[in-house]
Formats: structure tokens, sequence, C-alpha cells
């Protein structure tokens, strides 16, 4: 595992944090390999939407920053899975805060709107997130996440 470090480049632990987790797909990436390792096809259809070319780039910044480990099985045919390092659990768990945050702001616009919530595939980071996730409420008219 190489572990690309880039001091000096950043202003803030904020701008190193969003450089590592930013895009519209590898939070979504951390979150399916936080409830178990993936094969690569597995993490596809998890990540509804990302293309392959997108899927395999994002896991090969994601191994190079050491967030995800890709093991390399020597069978016929070849078998490559996917986890989270410590390194990607810990990050995981900072980013936990920020998911019930988006939780929250969700439920408060669609208040303040007096838009209807319907239960379905939500947002959500950490221990359990698949399951929160799939329970969780989300906004109807445009109000939940993307």
């Amino acid at each position: 595992m190489r572990i690309v470090r880039r001091p000096g480049a950043f202003v803030c632990g904020i701008d190193a944090a969003m450089d590592v987790i930013g895009g519209k797909w590898k939070v979504l990436i951390l979150w399916a390999l936080n409830e178990r390792t993936c094969r690569f096809g597995e993490l596809r259809r998890a990540v509804t939407g990302v293309t392959e070319k997108v899927l395999s780039s994002h896991l090969k910044e994601l191994e190079d920053d050491g967030i995800v480990h890709r093991q390399v099985y020597a069978e016929v045919p070849p078998r490559v899975e996917y986890s989270l390092t410590p390194l990607g659990l810990s990050l995981n768990a900072a980013l936990e805060p920020l998911g019930l945050w988006g939780r929250e702001h969700i439920y408060r616009g669609a208040e303040e709107a007096g838009v209807g919530i319907d239960t379905g595939v939500g947002v959500g980071v950490g221990d359990g997130a698949a399951a929160d996730c799939e329970a969780e409420p989300q906004v109807v008219a445009g109000l939940g996440h993307g």
C-alpha cells in the first residue's frame, strides 16, 4: 500500500480531508465498504449510477491515500476484494457527524417546505449505516440527496 502525502499543499485540515473524499462517489464508496468487504461488481451495484471508469479511478485514489485496501487473490478466475483500512474506518467515523447533520437538514427542509417525507434510501456513514439508510426518510420533491 502506497500512502500519498501532500504536505504543504493544503490551507487547512478540512481542505486536506476534502481532497481525500471529494467528488460525488467517494463517500458512497466508503459507506458501502463500511458495511463489508466487496468485490468490484458488488461495489458498482451498491453505488448506483457510478461508471466502471470512475469507480476504478476513485478506488485507486482511495487506495493511494491509504483509505482502501485492495486484496488480490491468486485464483482462477482472479478475485479482487476491497475493504477499509484502519485509516478508512477512522475517516468513516469522522464522517458520521456529517451524516447526522445531513439527516437533520433534510428533516428541517421538509418541515419548512411543508413537503411530505417518504421512507426510502437516505444518507448515512458509520456503523450500521446501511440499515439506517434503508429505513431513513427521504424528502419528496427533490429535497433529498442526489
